[in-house]
């Protein structure tokens, strides 16, 4: 079942000639598990903004869900964020909130009763591992902690799609590791997970489904990739470069004694 479909899309800004995207065609099945990578300045976050809507394509067509963008009202773009959890690289945690209550406000926003808030609550915070912690304040919390909490926020109102933007750009190893673990784990539960990263070392060891994205295009999607896959083709060519100068180059001559 196709969780997200994107179809020759392209977006391009007004002040700009060169489109940040273009004509980019991505299909993401129900369940899966898929790593964005790129430099920045790619177009990756413009993907992320196409998909929660805070931008529009300019062409092409995109579906999330079984919604179709060019059918889509505005006042059905709440609804439709409530099926994508977005988690940042900065938390965006509420400072003077608790654990619980920073968890909370995503569904008092969405009108939910405080019996409804009570009983759905603590049962995130034990599957993000932070049962014990609801009192607690960012500022009480480590890294790895605060963006378990964003998770957590992310994930109350069980969205089928999850967008985690550099969700460890910030955090030391340990915390990095715990949180991919985390997101490996809400995979498994069958929430669709979409992760951006520029860590290499996570990339290439979680083996899962990684698509490249350079200049606004999608130049790669590999099975089970690495970014190691997308920098073979640039040292193939520099190690033929430089096989191609060594035969060119004239040898020394032979000094006669």
């Amino acid at each position: 079942m196709s969780m997200i479909l994107l179809d020759r899309v392209t977006k391009t800004y007004d002040k700009t000639n060169q489109p940040a995207l273009s004509r980019i065609s991505l299909h993401v099945e129900a369940k899966e598990f898929v790593i964005m990578v790129g430099t920045s300045g790619a177009g990756k976050s413009t993907i992320l903004k196409l998909l929660t809507r805070e931008e529009k394509q300019t062409t092409g067509k995109i579906v999330v869900g079984g919604i179709d963008y060019d059918n889509l009202k505005d006042k059905q773009i709440p609804m439709l964020r409530r099926k994508i959890g977005v988690v940042f690289q900065d938390f965006k945690l509420l400072p003077q909130r608790t654990v619980f209550e920073n968890i909370s406000f995503a569904l008092e926003i969405a009108g939910m009763t405080n019996r409804e808030i009570k009983n759905t609550v603590p049962r995130i915070i034990e599957l993000v591992g932070l049962k014990g912690k609801e009192k607690k304040f960012p500022n009480q919390l480590s890294g790895g902690e605060r963006q378990r909490v964003a998770i957590a926020r992310a994930m109350v109102r069980q969205p089928k799609i999850l967008i985690a933007d550099e969700p460890t750009g910030n955090l030391d190893p340990k915390h990095s590791w715990e949180i991919i673990a985390l997101l490996e784990k809400i995979n498994k539960y069958g929430t669709t997970v979409i992760l951006t990263t520029h860590n290499v070392e996570i990339v290439n060891k979680l083996k899962r489904r990684v698509v490249t994205i350079e200049g606004g295009k999608i130049t790669s999607d590999q099975a089970r990739g690495s970014y190691r896959q997308f920098a073979r083709n640039d040292d193939e060519e520099d190690e033929k470069s430089s096989a191609k100068q060594a035969a060119t180059r004239p040898k020394p001559k032979r000094k006669i004694s």
